[in-house]
């Protein structure tokens, strides 16, 4: 079907509010290449399950598209329209299966060699959608925090080698009750800027009591859910002929309710975070086994996704690493953790939150502060601390989240 056949009845089977979206603007989508709008697709059939700042960059770029003039509209996809797609893709159902389609049109595109024209069309539309609608700063300056090296004792080896060029070392902070004045912080400031999913604290492991005014996700919470998963990956392994695309693919397919997440959500029902945590656990790998994976890539996707103006993030020891049939089999419902090798992996995860963070509009304006938990060691990053300098004076951990 090409794109010009499309009516709005075509989008029945998508969720509530995608429907509507998708069947206010059938007309625009009707004018647009065939190699382009199950792409676009592939974000407004997922329209009910995005956080609000998704939901507006769908609504904006729907919007943008609609008010282009003839030779604009022409211009803008030229590179698309040029693209030349396979009767076999042509007659896929890309409007119930968009993301399905996505990942047929990149081989084909690849084995046509295609690629290139494909990505060249690709960067001049996204550049010309930023130039269009350029990135809003959040309504109060980010603050990220990341705490690493959990149950470690000691380390004498150096840390924050990464983060130390962008800001103060500190090397005599009080650690007395520093978790607790973190989640103070965090919740103080959602409740002064109630922003929807603005607020996040990650946890690793176990989370500590935290304000309901904050998102929460945590590594202990999700068991349940990551126990029925593996169950159901070594259900799939077992079997003849599976590999991994087949595993990978089946994972994909996956709603929250077939490991658990529908009814209850972790903790509250909110489809949104279902989703979320759904593909947190089946889009990445390691994150149903590791802990540090789990933390690290749950503050990727929060920051990419729903861009908050708060996170706190708090790495916890992962298991020592083993075979992977042996760390998913039933039995390893004890594994023997590495809290030192977990600092390692956690002080490259800080720096990747870091790095994440600043990708985000406002980055000028950011903080961040990664601090080795139950130590004297923390860094500070932002407009009020000096680069690539070190303070040795008695600092109280508040002074660092100011």
């Amino acid at each position: 079907m090409q794109p010009i056949e499309l009516k709005a009845a075509q989008f029945s089977n998508y969720p509530p509010e995608a429907r509507k979206l998708a069947e206010h603007y059938t007309g625009t989508l009707a004018q647009l290449p065939p190699s382009f709008v199950p792409s676009l697709l592939r974000e407004v059939i997922e329209y009910d399950y995005k956080f609000p700042v998704e939901r507006r960059a769908v609504e904006k770029e729907l919007e943008t598209i609609t008010a282009l003039s003839s030779l604009d509209r022409t211009e803008w996809f030229d590179g698309f329209t040029k693209i030349k797609l396979s009767q076999q893709l042509l007659d896929y159902d890309w409007v119930n299966s968009p993301g399905q389609f996505v990942e047929q049109l990149s081989a084909h595109l690849w084995a046509t060699h295609q690629l290139d024209a494909f990505r060249a069309a690709a960067t001049s539309y996204a550049n010309r959608l930023a130039a269009t609608n350029p990135p809003e700063p959040p309504p109060v300056p980010r603050l990220g925090i990341s705490v690493i090296g959990q149950g470690v004792t000691t380390y004498n080896d150096p840390l924050f080698r990464k983060l130390r060029p962008h800001g103060v070392h500190f090397t005599q902070v009080n650690p007395e009750g520093a978790m607790q004045t973190m989640l103070a912080v965090v919740a103080e400031r959602a409740k002064t800027h109630a922003i929807p999913y603005g607020h996040w604290y990650v946890d690793g492991g176990a989370e500590a009591e935290y304000d309901p005014a904050l998102t929460g996700v945590s590594y202990r919470a999700l068991e349940p859910a990551r126990a029925a998963l593996t169950a159901k990956m070594r259900t799939e392994i077992e079997r003849p002929g599976m590999g991994p695309e087949a595993l990978r693919t089946l994972m994909a397919r996956m709603k929250p309710q077939d490991i658990g997440l529908a009814s209850t959500a972790n903790g509250s029902a909110d489809p949104v975070m279902a989703r979320f945590q759904l593909k947190i656990l089946t889009e990445a790998s390691g994150t149903q086994i590791f802990a540090t994976t789990f933390a690290q890539w749950t503050a990727r996707e929060a920051l990419r996704r729903a861009q908050p103006a708060t996170l706190l993030v708090r790495f916890a020891p992962r298991q020592k690493q083993k075979p992977m049939n042996e760390m998913i089999s039933a039995s390893a419902n004890s594994p023997e953790l590495d809290p030192v090798g977990s600092l390692v992996d956690a002080d490259f995860g800080s720096y990747y939150n870091f790095l994440n963070q600043q990708r985000l509009p406002g980055a000028d304006r950011s903080s961040f502060v990664a601090w080795f938990e139950g130590h004297n060691q923390a860094v500070a990053i932002g407009p009020k601390w000096q680069p690539n300098t070190q303070s040795s004076a008695p600092t109280e951990f508040k002074t660092l989240l100011s």
